[in-house]
């Protein structure tokens, strides 16, 4: 099994009256690919703000009779009371980009190369292979201000691994993106995987995290509920027949109806205009469309659904995956 590289005993932070992070603990394995999923607030930018020294953690209240409690451990390296101890084994890339709107995006790369004390001649050489990398070439000497969404997260990925660090903080890197862009982040990410970079991803997109992820925390107000391979929290949903129904409309009152005639299923109603029935066997779908008509219903659709790890997401945090989404790009278009 790969060494730790990432170990963190309750770890917590509170702003004020808010608990952002409270007491968590976790391990990232070498080469690793572990994301972190919650809806916002939950401290997942806290907790990649504490592990890359951009914040101090408190020390919980029980550390004194927790030995190790309030800990950050990188490469060895115990960074709980030098928070910038790993600073130079670590690539961040926040959620928003941190690079210079008036710079072209090869300047951007090579200023942020000298931030890591990297000479000219190496600096320049590095920024033109990841130009070419991330398909930016032709863009090199266009100032950043002017390129799109999906070019612009692309550079500052770049940025985040211009000093080749070994541990790569990635936070929610396809927010906001259109499908293209978003499956060419997402490539990127998978191919510094590949080569053996331990990447530290949060997202909103649960599909994504299940596509990339080897294991998955899921934290809801600063607290970490489950935590497993991918393979792990898949095995609590299967073996479920689900099959989601489109309705004309009443889908409330059509599901307590099937709920009550079908104490077997469990039927919720996702919309108006949408049902979704689990079972432990496989679901009657004849059945249940002629008890739904029989109701005055007009069933216009009836299709199965392959559980996921939204399922599971669901299941043990109480948060609608399709919600948190939702939540998430609102709040980035009013940015």
């Amino acid at each position: 099994m790969p060494d730790t590289i990432i170990e963190v005993r309750g770890l917590a932070k509170r702003f004020g009256q808010v608990q952002a992070v409270a007491g968590v603990d976790f391990d990232v394995r070498e080469g690793e690919l572990f994301g972190f999923l919650g809806p916002n607030g939950a401290g997942k930018t806290t907790t990649i703000n504490l592990l890359t020294g951009l914040a101090r953690p408190d020390l919980p209240a029980e550390a004194s009779a927790q030995a190790g409690a309030g800990t950050i451990r990188i490469a060895g390296i115990d960074c709980s009371a030098n928070p910038k101890a790993a600073q130079h084994l670590l690539g961040v890339v926040p959620d928003e980009s941190n690079l210079y709107p008036e710079l072209t995006g090869f300047e951007n790369l090579c200023f942020c190369a000298s931030l890591y004390g990297m000479r000219k001649a190496p600096r320049e050489v590095r920024a033109r292979e990841l130009l070419e990398t991330f398909g930016l070439a032709d863009a090199a000497d266009r100032k950043f201000a002017g390129y799109s969404k999906g070019m612009k997260r692309k550079l500052t990925i770049a940025a985040g691994i211009i000093h080749s660090p070994p541990i790569l903080f990635l936070d929610e890197p396809t927010t906001g993106l259109d499908v293209a862009s978003a499956r060419q982040i997402r490539q990127l990410i998978a191919d510094l995987h590949r080569s053996g970079t331990t990447i530290f991803l949060t997202t909103h997109y649960i599909e994504e995290a299940q596509r990339l992820c080897d294991r998955i925390a899921f934290i809801v107000s600063g607290q970490i509920v489950r935590t497993d391979t991918v393979a792990g929290l898949l095995q609590q949903v299967r073996g479920r027949h689900v099959v989601q129904f489109a309705v004309s409309n009443g889908a409330l009152s059509l599901g307590e109806a099937i709920s009550k005639e079908f104490p077997d299923l469990q039927c919720q109603a996702v919309s108006d205009g949408a049902l979704r029935v689990e079972s432990t066997e496989p679901v009657r779908v004849g059945e249940l469309v002629r008890f739904l008509e029989d109701r005055g219903a007009e069933v216009t659709e009836a299709r199965k659904v392959q559980p996921s790890l939204e399922e599971v997401f669901v299941q043990v945090t109480g948060i609608e995956a399709a919600s948190m989404k939702r939540e998430k790009e609102k709040a980035g278009a009013g940015a």
